[in-house]
């Protein structure tokens, strides 16, 4: 039986949340029910939600998908406060989606924003014990602002989201900064197992390394794909290693306080099974090439 999944994502922040995007559609046990494209704040762009939205849209036509997956767009910007949603065709999904029976993930690999805006207009989705949220973000528990920028990235474009949604109870499992930044890959790699494979092997390289160019990034052979894990603990669970915490508050600019939330807990992942996740993505991005390339053939036959 197929599990029910929405993908949450700022696609156009950087360059990893492609390589997460490819894998879930080429994963035939995940019921695709929406991808909702996310803002990243406004310190890069100012239409940053838009600009996931035509991310979005080209990796689904370079998958050859176009018109067989629900694109709905999120919030433009950060909720208010705790208290204001931001509503938006990708809430609405949302909240559609949660009303129905059977089991449900929501991977988020930008900010909380659309998950938030969804429990404020519907509470009653916290209840769904069906449902679990996956977030790519946040500071790990038993280290409080360890990073030492004094925040997390995706933490910090929407606090108040953050609240909302790790306060309500719903079932959240979180991937902090400390396990999604060892999910490394170096460019030889990626040449050798992913640019081979069709065009949407050869764009997922090539816009890993225009981001490189364009940031002048020190580590100039090898890039962090943070987002992956979201879509491995959903594809394999117990590829995981989880930790319950007591919540705690967050804070501006985007940082965990040693203020606790009674009685909220949340999963954080201690480690996850990295050798799987990128071993399957890459043997599912081979395949589809196989199976268009074939089709292809096919088709001038």
């Amino acid at each position: 039986m197929k599990q029910r999944i929405i993908i949450n994502t700022d696609a156009k922040n950087e360059a990893d949340d492609q390589f997460a995007i490819v894998h879930a559609l080429l994963s035939p046990s995940l019921d695709i029910r929406g991808i909702i494209p996310a803002h990243f704040g406004a310190r890069r762009s100012t239409t940053s939600m838009l600009d996931s939205r035509a991310e979005v849209d080209l990796l689904v036509e370079l998958l050859g998908m176009t018109g067989k997956v629900t694109i709905a767009n999120g919030a433009a910007q950060a909720i208010a406060d705790e208290h204001t949603p931001a509503d938006s065709e990708g809430a609405q999904l949302i909240i559609r989606e949660c009303r129905k029976p059977g089991r449900l993930s929501i991977i988020f690999l930008g900010p909380l924003t659309d998950m938030a805006t969804a429990l404020l207009l519907d509470p009653t989705i916290a209840t769904n014990s069906d449902l679990t949220v996956v977030w790519v973000g946040g500071d790990p528990y038993d280290s409080v602002n360890a990073m030492g920028l004094g925040y997390e990235y995706n933490l910090s474009n929407d606090v108040h989201a953050a609240n909302v949604v790790l306060q309500s109870g719903v079932q959240v499992q979180q991937i902090p900064w400390t396990v999604y930044s060892l999910v490394n890959v170096g460019y030889a790699e990626l040449e050798e197992r992913v640019a081979p494979y069709g065009p949407i092997g050869q764009y997922l390289v090539r816009q890993l390394k225009d981001l490189h160019r364009a940031e002048e990034a020190w580590e100039t052979e090898v890039h962090t794909l943070g987002d992956s894990p979201a879509v491995g603990v959903v594809l394999r669970p117990s590829g995981a290693r989880w930790r319950h915490h007591i919540v705690h508050h967050f804070e501006e600019p985007g940082r965990m306080t040693t203020r606790a939330v009674p009685h909220r807990t949340v999963a954080v992942a201690d480690f996850v099974d990295v050798r799987f996740l990128l071993e399957d993505m890459y043997a599912k991005i081979k395949a589809h090439h196989a199976k268009t390339a074939h089709n292809d053939t096919t088709s001038l036959r």
